[in-house]
């Protein structure tokens, strides 16, 4: 069984979903299904007895793109654990960069950024690289940064506590820094951190990290973790944008890629290129009634 859900432009669905339906059956699917999921909605159902996800995902990209989409071997329902990524996910920036632009080095800095993001580079080495350049930087332009260039998506807020509300239990885990994820999961409701440490002394950056690096591999281990804890068949979910979050998105349930770099898009089994992070309670068939607001 393949269940498929997509938000796309309304005004062209009807053409779009016929072309899209004839592709799908023309390369040996069998729908059995597609409908709107409630009336006046937007959230199309395409309903498959069997076939390929990941061939199913590469047909509705080719006919409904930009679209928000999820794909998966049953009908999609509300999470037990929710773990997300933190930069260009759940804020809408990339905190070393942003930091960086205090130091006078953000097109440096974002260069490496965006090629560890894209998975050009190795994860590790490219954060102790940026976080280098760095040495120097008075602690005070965290707090500056935070309050001048740091913020939350549109939506954040609403899909943490929304999905609290419904019982799941929900983790930040980024490649980047407690100094910024502390104060943004605070902000957004998050019930667990994990990340990256910068290491100070005497009120300004050494150039160094403190403790463990959290990479993919943590990643992932954060949320079998979790998943675990919370007992055998726990539905999970995660979001994520970038080539560190892959295997995350892939230990997931539903691995949703938001606004993501190509490598992390092609690995998860959903995506958000179109509407804002509450696209993902509308996947989910969530409705809107019992959505909370952050």
């Amino acid at each position: 069984m393949l269940i498929a859900r997509l938000i796309a432009d309304k005004a062209s669905l009807e053409t779009r979903l016929d072309a899209a339906i004839a592709a799908i059956e023309g390369q040996g699917m069998r729908v059995a299904l597609a409908q709107m999921l409630d009336a006046g909605g937007d959230v199309l159902q395409i309903s498959l007895p069997d076939g390929d996800a990941v061939q199913l995902r590469a047909i509705l990209d080719a006919h409904f793109a930009p679209s928000d989409m999820l794909v998966a071997d049953h009908e999609p329902r509300t999470p037990q654990l929710f773990v997300s990524d933190m930069d260009s996910t759940m804020i809408g920036q990339e905190c070393i960069d942003e930091l960086a632009d205090y130091a006078g080095i953000k097109p440096q800095i974002a260069e490496i950024t965006e090629r560890a993001m894209k998975g050009e580079l190795d994860f590790e080495s490219a954060l102790r690289e940026r976080v280098g350049l760095l040495a120097g930087l008075g602690e005070d332009a965290i707090d500056l940064c935070l309050a001048e260039r740091i913020v939350p998506v549109s939506g954040a807020s609403t899909v943490v506590a929304t999905l609290k509300a419904h019982g799941c239990r929900t983790v930040l885990v980024t490649g980047g820094f407690h100094h910024f994820a502390d104060p943004v999961a605070a902000l957004i409701g998050f019930e667990r951190v994990v990340g990256n440490r910068l290491a100070v002394d005497g009120g300004k950056l050494t150039g160094g990290l403190v403790g463990a690096i959290t990479d993919s591999s943590v990643k992932q281990r954060v949320l079998e973790e979790e998943r675990a804890e919370l007992g055998e068949g726990a539905i999970s979910l995660a979001t994520g944008d970038g080539a560190n979050d892959i295997p995350m998105l892939q230990a997931a349930t539903y691995g949703i890629a938001y606004r993501a770099k190509p490598k992390a898009r092609a690995a998860a089994n959903g995506s958000l290129d179109r509407g804002d992070l509450t696209s993902v309670l509308k996947l989910l068939g969530i409705p809107q009634a019992d959505w909370v607001a952050g």
